[in-house]
């Protein structure tokens, strides 16, 4: 046993034999097995290409909408704007509404502005389909993937609708400490709820529904926290850097918050899997493997199937034949 060993190895028996460690652990186990940090790479570009055509949309449809009604207009932009509190209001500076030269131009253009915006929700149904491991015939085909991709453009719309009623709610509570705290904790349940819907849109049905809460609340909390340090950097320390770096510090930080969001929500649905499939504890040092590292692993490799006629297994050879484990791929 090398040096190195040596000291990680009674490390390895304590996250091992309790759980909260053992969870963290094995979440970010499967983070490193799924390569997830791609997925979250995609992901982060898929939403940067997003923001903007989604921004332009809303800025276009409010404009029609709520033509006489300037006041609620801004009041809904503001509250989309605030998701990114480093960069919201560069952002909002440089998004202007589609000009009204013909009616079908305006068609054509709001058209084209949720095509283009489906290739997030697209990254996302790919993103959940590897996390959970899932084969071949059990992802949704391409009309299904078209239809929960507009479901998830309708999540986003009403997270725009509830936010503006809670920054409604946030303008009355001016600075009294327990209604700040009140605002922060519906805050909270609201991103909770939020992350629930795009996780149940986004995820195959195969996998159910409770599965789905553990992440919810750990993405929705960890949103939330996310927003406050950003308003708080807004305040105290960010208040000058827009004007020194201009356009760079935009892409930048608009870049940079993405790739933050992305990250906590694919650790979210880590947690979800974990929890879901029991795949902890895992093991720091091997041999030996933990049944929990034999079913991750056992996954990945039934991840690989393609058609429902095709089985694919995997089985471990050990020391003691009674502790042979396999595991056979699952069936459509």
């Amino acid at each position: 046993m090398n040096p190195i060993e040596r000291v990680v190895r009674p490390v390895d028996r304590f996250q091992q034999g309790h759980t909260v460690p053992s969870v963290v652990f094995a979440v970010t186990k499967k983070f490193g097995d799924d390569n997830a940090g791609v997925l979250v790479s995609n992901l982060a570009y898929a939403g940067f290409a997003a923001v903007f055509p989604l921004l332009l949309l809303l800025v276009t449809i409010l404009g029609i909408v709520l033509r006489g009604n300037a006041s609620l207009r801004d009041r809904i932009l503001h509250s989309t704007l605030s998701e990114f509190p480093i960069i919201g209001a560069q952002l909002g500076n440089n998004i202007h509404a589609l000009q009204k030269g013909s009616s079908l131009a305006l068609v054509i253009g709001i058209v084209g502005l949720v095509w283009s915006s489906t290739g997030l929700a697209q990254a996302g149904l790919f993103a959940m389909a590897q996390v959970w491991d899932l084969p071949g015939p059990e992802r949704p085909n391409y009309v299904t993937r078209l239809v929960r991709s507009f479901g998830f453009l309708g999540v986003l719309v009403l997270g725009v609708i509830v936010t503006t009623a809670l920054a409604s709610f946030g303008t009355f509570s001016g600075h009294v400490w327990y209604l700040v705290i009140g605002a922060e904790v519906i805050a909270g349940l609201v991103n909770i709820g939020q992350y629930f819907l795009a996780f149940r849109v986004l995820t195959p049905k195969v996998v159910p529904t409770r599965r789905l809460v553990p992440g919810s609340v750990f993405g929705g909390v960890g949103w939330t926290v996310l927003q406050a340090l950003g308003g708080y950097f807004v305040g105290h320390q960010l208040k000058n850097t827009s004007q020194v770096y201009g356009t760079f510090a935009l892409v930048l930080g608009l870049l940079a918050w993405i790739y933050i969001g992305v990250q906590l929500s694919i650790y979210a649905a880590e947690l979800n899997v974990v929890l879901a499939e029991h795949l902890w504890p895992r093991s720091i040092v091997q041999p030996p493997l933990t049944e929990a590292d034999e079913r991750a692993l056992a996954a990945q490799v039934t991840e690989n199937q393609r058609r429902p006629e095709q089985h694919v297994g995997v089985s471990y050879e050990k020391p003691a034949p009674e502790r042979r484990f396999e595991q056979s791929g699952r069936s459509a």
